[in-house]
């Protein structure tokens, strides 16, 4: 979807660069400020004052489920979760922004977000944190504020050429992701996601391969018309699920796509080709709303970086950063601001 107008371009990257809240005015000069901590700064002044509100995805619904490894699971990684036993899973789906109230329909709310925790048997826990895109605007965070910068630069009132206009026609990677058409789900059930980050995966054996989650609907990815997006109410995807899992459980496919040489595993801009290797690594099934679910998701900090013996990080800039902007951003949470 092509960009139309500088208020789009503003609104859209506002929105939806989902793993850092924004960074500041330039006017603020908050320079002196940890980069993470200037992101968070202004995602709070961009969504206004909601104080003890996540400052990006705050309109979530929790659910609960379980999670069953596939056979070639363990062929991958040694991961416990991986293995044979099924796990319980936690699962929070969002909107983007840190509005709390912000219409399902609204191009600001996309993309949508999923996070997993899977809870481990010695009380431990691992988390997924994914998007419905498959790629990410910037390959680090530097990078990424400097875009955010020329976004908060380009008002209405800034004459031509934007700062956002000449941001995007030197990032070809930002200008690729502003354009790609996110559709409006059916359910967020409906709905694929994509890990943008690559994670390193170690087998009993100690074969080692790096890759990226994919969590695609078992019945594949169902989208609104135009025609239906515009008549779909405020709430619709909120109101769409715990009806939606009265009548019937909900599975996404758990998958992971393999590198393979050459393949650049630290740059969250590069999507590696369609024929990479998918190897399943099992299904998550979704059984019911979390009847606790506000009160754990206050008090729950999902972090990609919460990892488990047979997964590691790679050393992708991104990646690595995102744990810090969410634990300012949790702290914050946490104590009323």
């Amino acid at each position: 979807m092509a960009t139309s107008s500088n208020f789009f371009i503003h609104t859209f990257l506002i929105s939806s660069l989902t793993f850092f809240p924004l960074s500041p005015s330039l006017a603020d000069d908050d320079t002196d400020k940890p980069v993470v901590e200037q992101l968070v700064d202004t995602l709070s002044t961009i969504a206004g004052p909601h104080p003890g509100i996540r400052k990006n995805h705050a309109k979530g619904i929790v659910v609960l489920g379980e999670f069953t490894p596939s056979a070639e699971a363990s062929s991958v990684s040694s991961a416990e979760h991986l293995q044979s036993a099924s796990t319980p899973v936690t699962i929070r789906f969002s909107n983007t922004t840190g509005i709390p109230d912000i219409a399902d329909t609204n191009p600001s709310s996309f993309p949508k977000g999923i996070a997993i925790r899977f809870q481990l048997a010695d009380n431990s826990y691992t988390d997924i944190v994914s998007i419905s895109v498959n790629r990410f605007p910037a390959a680090t965070p530097e990078d990424f504020l400097g875009l955010l910068n020329a976004v908060a630069a380009s008002g209405p009132d800034t004459p031509a050429p934007k700062p956002i206009t000449q941001f995007l026609a030197s990032h070809p990677a930002a200008k690729t992701f502003v354009e790609i058409e996110k559709p409006a789900p059916v359910s967020f059930a409906t709905q694929p996601f994509y890990g943008v980050n690559a994670f390193k995966f170690t087998n009993k054996e100690g074969e080692v391969n790096y890759g990226r989650y994919q969590i695609i609907p078992v019945n594949g990815p169902e989208y609104l018309t135009d025609e239906q997006r515009a008549a779909a109410g405020n709430n619709y995807l909120f109101e769409e699920l715990p009806k939606r899992l009265k009548q019937n459980k909900a599975e996404f496919i758990l998958a992971l796509q393999l590198a393979e040489k050459g393949d650049e595993v630290n740059d969250p801009t590069m999507v590696w080709p369609e024929t990479r290797q998918l190897v399943k690594l099992g299904t998550l099934t979704i059984e019911s709303i979390d009847p606790n679910g506000e009160q754990f998701a206050k008090q729950t900090m999902f972090n990609p970086l919460a990892l488990t013996d047979g997964i590691e990080a790679s050393k992708d800039p991104i990646l690595l950063a995102r744990p810090s902007a969410y634990a300012i951003s949790y702290g914050r949470r946490l104590s009323g601001q």
